[in-house]
């Protein structure tokens, strides 16, 4: 089936596009590109968000909407300081520890810069104690002009395949919006698929709220990336404190710091890879929190739940994460969607 064997030429070109939070117009493109000889009716709502929808072939079905962010973590510039120098503040959760010396892509042209920082030979003293922080740093394009303040700025990381695992930049929440279309190509036909792409979620999860009360799901699903904890210890023991780990399937959201999803679904989910043998984990209770944390509380409830694909390195300059843990998210989606009826809402 279409929907269960994800192209990665297509996630290549998600994850290669920019879209940082408030800008996601590159990303949306690909949606508009992808969807719109497949669904029954798309449009972009005021804030940017591509709403689809793809009728049943019954009457009277549940109505189920996922949900995935177009946008990404990054910078705006805010100030030029003469020379190609550049000052910029953070769009969205990033570790400033992880970009010093990265390249960069500046506005719709893609102009390059590196994130430059005074280099350690000249360091002395308690300089070395400091903690990076983003007053430090500055945007170097090596003396080039048309940067304006409001830019937009990525990361220039390319896409590869090394094996089993994929890297890039953005995977949250480009593997969302890729499962999304898959899922789309292959479209359940006991429901009513509503798609959200959604705009802002990096800022505070702004474009979700509004799609979710727009298209007034029975059901809301996000699905995102989610960090994988299953680095080894520093004193070289297993580490047994995680969220989720990297090869073992899509993760399950039980609790997070927006959403205690709906009991139902997370127990539809659960034995629906049991009976179809498809693998799966449980993320742990912890922070973090997907667009599930805005839809859930539009209208007068909206029952939610947040399947996520693990990845490393969330919001630094690369990614990594596991093919088979991407193609295992889509076939416990199109099952479980397959699978579900309004009795499920009865119970």
């Amino acid at each position: 089936m279409t929907a269960l064997t994800p192209p990665l030429k297509l996630l290549e070109r998600l994850c290669n596009a920019i879209a940082i939070s408030g800008d996601e117009g590159e990303v949306r493109k690909i949606v508009l590109e992808q969807v719109k000889p497949l669904a029954d009716d798309v449009r972009v709502d005021a804030l940017g968000n591509v709403l689809v929808r793809k009728r049943a072939s019954k009457r009277n079905p549940l109505k189920v909407l996922l949900a995935a962010h177009m946008d990404e973590v990054g910078f705006m510039i805010v100030a030029d300081e003469g020379d190609g120098f550049y000052r910029f503040e953070q769009v969205g959760s990033v570790d400033v520890s992880t970009i010093v010396g990265k390249s960069v892509f500046i506005g719709k042209d893609r102009i390059l810069a590196v994130i430059g920082m005074k280099p350690v030979h000249l360091i002395k003293g308690d300089e070395y104690k400091q903690k990076i922080s983003l007053d430090m740093l500055r945007l170097d394009t090596g003396g080039r002009g048309g940067v304006h303040v409001g830019d937009r700025v990525g990361f220039a990381t390319q896409f590869r395949r090394a094996g089993i695992s994929i890297f890039a930049k953005a995977f949250d929440d480009r593997l969302g919006v890729a499962t999304l279309i898959e899922i789309l190509k292959g479209a359940p036909t006991n429901i009513e698929l509503l798609l959200a792409f959604t705009v802002q979620e990096e800022v505070g999860l702004r474009g979700a709220g509004v799609a979710a009360h727009t298209l007034a799901p029975d059901i809301a699903i996000a699905v995102d990336s989610t960090p994988a904890r299953d680095l080894p210890a520093h004193d070289g023991r297993e580490n047994v404190v995680y969220n989720t780990k990297l090869g073992l399937g899509p993760a399950i959201y039980i609790a997070d710091s927006r959403t205690l999803p709906d009991q139902r679904l997370i127990r539809h989910f659960a034995s629906v890879g049991d009976a179809e043998k498809i693998p799966y984990q449980f993320r742990q209770p912890g922070g973090g929190g997907t667009d599930a944390g805005a839809m859930y509380q539009q209208l007068e409830g909206i029952p939610a739940l947040s399947i996520s694909i693990p990845g490393r390195y969330a919001h630094t300059p690369t990614g990594l994460c596991r093919v088979s843990d991407w193609q295992n998210t889509l076939r416990l989606i199109h099952a479980g969607l397959s699978r579900i009826t309004p009795a499920l809402l009865k119970r």
